[in-house]
């Protein structure tokens, strides 16, 4: 079956993830995560494409993100990956490729699935067991998000800023989303979404991006994702 085409839509989120090739480790050391956010930093300035989450892992990266035009995404994949592949190469004496072939991605409905695909970012190394808790891992976004903690490369969405009139008031708020773990039906739906590059949203969220794109947003023959208010009852 012929891949179909990414989804690019200006100002609209993104989730992306972008592994190893053969699953293998693209960070080795402490180093490796630290220069791969100024990296990221770097691209996001250049192509105007704004990160609102992210997490680091082994041997893949997730990014929650808004283009500003329809190629921001692609451009800043693009150069953020060949810049560190120069490193990483250039660093420990390999050569050849270190990313698993195309980035995948989806677009995302923000009323009804945004703060829950942050809380699938964040979550990452809690369910691969790494750490117990999303506050014990030092290469995410829930530093930020959650305690406050400075991260220059971020930029919060209005839906984040909505949480709360204040600082403290939202990162309040964004832990009492982390009390409890994600369904497995919710971390099924936007694996396949981002997997397959399906739009991760309801029937009339899906409906405008491909009147407006021209190109199905889920697979033919399925009905639509559950409506707004029944998804958010149950992923609090």
């Amino acid at each position: 079956m012929a891949r179909l085409p990414r989804l690019y839509f200006p100002g609209c989120v993104q989730h992306v993830i972008q592994r190893g090739n053969n699953r293998e480790a693209c960070f080795y050391d402490e180093a490796d995560y630290k220069v791969y956010l100024s990296f990221l930093n770097d691209a996001a300035k250049k192509y105007q494409v704004a990160i609102h989450a992210f997490v680091l892992m082994t041997n893949h990266v997730h990014l929650l993100a808004t283009p500003s035009d329809e190629q921001g995404i692609s451009r800043l994949m693009q150069a953020l990956g060949r810049r560190y592949v120069q490193y990483f190469n250039f660093t420990y004496g390999r050569t050849g490729t270190l990313w698993e072939g195309r980035y995948k991605s989806t677009l995302v409905d923000t009323d009804s699935y945004l703060l829950t695909v942050y809380r699938y970012l964040e979550l990452n190394p809690v369910r691969a067991g790494m750490v117990t808790h999303a506050s014990e891992y030092p290469w995410s976004s829930y530093q930020a998000n959650a305690l406050g903690k400075p991260i220059q490369l971020l930029t919060p969405h209005a839906l984040y800023l909505r949480l709360g009139n204040t600082e403290e008031e939202r990162q309040s708020a964004y832990r009492s989303l982390f009390r409890g773990r994600l369904p497995e039906r919710q971390l099924s739906e936007i694996r396949e979404a981002t997997n397959k590059g399906w739009v991760l949203g309801d029937d009339r969220f899906k409906a405008q991006i491909e009147v407006k794109t021209g190109r199905r947003a889920a697979p033919l023959g399925r009905g639509g994702d559950r409506k707004s208010a029944e998804y958010q009852e149950t992923s609090s």
